[in-house]
C-alpha cells in the first residue's frame, strides 16, 4: 500500500475541502492518505511518502500564500527531484497564472507531476471535487 501526503493551506475552507477530496480519492485507490496542514509538514517528512499532493489557493497577485504555505513548500523544494506530486487549489480572481507558475517551479525542481493540476473558482463544485478525487487516485 502506498502512502500519500496531502499537504495544504486554506484560509476560507475551499482548499481544505479539495484536500479532503484528494485524500478520499487516494484511499479509494487503495493508498493510505494523510491530510496535513502546511504548518505541520516538514521537509524531512517527505521521505515517508510515495507521493505528495500540495494544495494552496491563489493569493494577492496570483501567488502562493506567502506566510505559512510558501515557506513550507520552498523548504521542501530541494527534495522534489524525482518525487511524484500533484497540485491543487482555489482562486477568486485571475486566470490560474499562479498554478502555471507553480507547476513550472515544480518541474524545474525535478518533480514528476502525476496528473493535470486541479483549480477551481471559489468553493469546489461537484466537478472540482471529482477532479480532486481523480488527482488522489493518480497519486495512489
Amino acid at each position: 500500500m502506498s502512502k500519500i501526503a496531502v499537504v495544504y493551506w486554506s484560509g476560507t475552507g475551499n482548499t481544505e475541502e479539495m484536500a479532503n477530496a484528494v485524500a478520499q480519492g487516494a484511499r479509494e485507490a487503495g493508498a493510505e492518505a494523510d491530510v496535513i496542514f502546511a504548518a505541520n509538514f516538514k521537509p524531512e517528512d517527505m521521505g515517508q511518502y510515495a507521493a505528495i499532493a500540495f494544495g494552496c489557493p491563489s493569493m494577492g497577485t496570483e501567488q502562493l500564500e506567502d506566510t505559512e504555505f510558501e515557506p513550507v513548500f520552498n523548504a521542501c523544494k530541494g527534495k522534489l527531484s524525482g518525487k511524484k506530486i500533484a497540485l491543487f487549489g482555489s482562486y477568486g480572481w485571475g486566470d490560474g497564472e499562479w498554478m502555471r507558475t507553480w507547476e513550472a517551479d515544480c518541474k524545474d525542481a525535478g518533480a514528476y507531476l502525476a496528473c493535470e493540476s486541479v483549480i477551481c473558482c471559489e468553493a469546489p463544485d461537484d466537478e472540482a471535487k471529482s477532479n480532486c478525487a481523480a488527482l488522489g487516485k493518480a497519486l495512489a
